[in-house]
């Protein structure tokens, strides 16, 4: 592929006037369009916008979870520094909540999984995402569509909050029974809401069924290998590639 430097060295010789070509501008990224989610968190508030145009499916499934209370009481359950935090799924036993079919993956919507964008957490088949998410601590492209795989749909973007969810990040961690990085205190979603809850769409109705037995959604591709965590020291050695 040209490099951008070569097409504009292309550019000027081929005009005769020594005028340099003005910087292309970056396309800007995208604003969250849809509903703002409140999440009211022990470590503060998040709100959060939803791409309802980019992800309707992913922002369908996430308001009908929080309409229904689904994530009141449950936990940032997974906190790996320099990559994201995840929850909505368990509760402070360690144990699963009931959830409701899985949804198809809408990681191929042009969104990408920068710093401070929310996702839907999946086990390895790329249609499981049902209640769980996670939000990006950086740019991590490789959870992009095409990168390595189907990648993670992202569905949304905190636009405020970002020091609650970095505050989250730097918290001790350590194993608790087959679960990695779980804060030694637990981190929790006290409630969410739907700010200004008339303008999201009514929920579709479906039968709510236990999960089958099947591996906890998680982001399961892992972060390149990165230093260990700068934040608060931990118990247990950098997370394995």
């Amino acid at each position: 592929m040209i490099s951008a430097a070569a097409l504009l060295l292309l550019a000027q010789a081929a005009t005769a006037s020594p005028a340099a070509s003005p910087a292309a501008v970056p396309s800007p990224r995208p604003t969250p369009s849809g509903p703002v989610v409140v999440l009211e968190t022990s470590m503060g508030r998040i709100r959060i916008g939803l791409y309802d145009d980019k992800s309707p499916v992913s922002t369908e499934n996430f308001l009908k979870y929080v309409r229904k209370g689904h994530y009141n009481g449950t936990l940032f359950h997974r906190v790996m520094p320099n990559f994201m935090i995840q929850g909505g799924g368990m509760i402070q036993d360690m144990s699963e909540k009931p959830t409701d079919p899985p949804i198809r993956n809408e990681a191929r919507n042009g969104l990408r999984n920068s710093r401070g964008t929310v996702a839907m957490a999946r086990t390895n088949d790329p249609n499981s995402a049902t209640a769980q998410f996670f939000i990006n601590l950086k740019d991590n492209a490789f959870l992009d569509f095409g990168i390595r795989g189907m990648g993670y749909a992202v569905f949304g973007e905190v636009i405020e909050g970002m020091a609650v969810v970095d505050k989250i990040a730097a918290v001790q961690t350590t194993r608790r029974g087959q679960h990695d990085d779980v804060p030694v205190t637990p981190v929790l979603i006290l409630s969410a809401k739907v700010e200004g809850g008339a303008t999201a769409r009514p929920p579709s109705p479906r039968p709510s069924v236990r999960p089958s037995p099947r591996p906890s959604p998680r982001v399961t591709a892992r972060p390149p290998a990165r230093p260990s965590p700068l934040a608060t020291p931990r118990p247990s050695p950098t997370p394995h590639q």
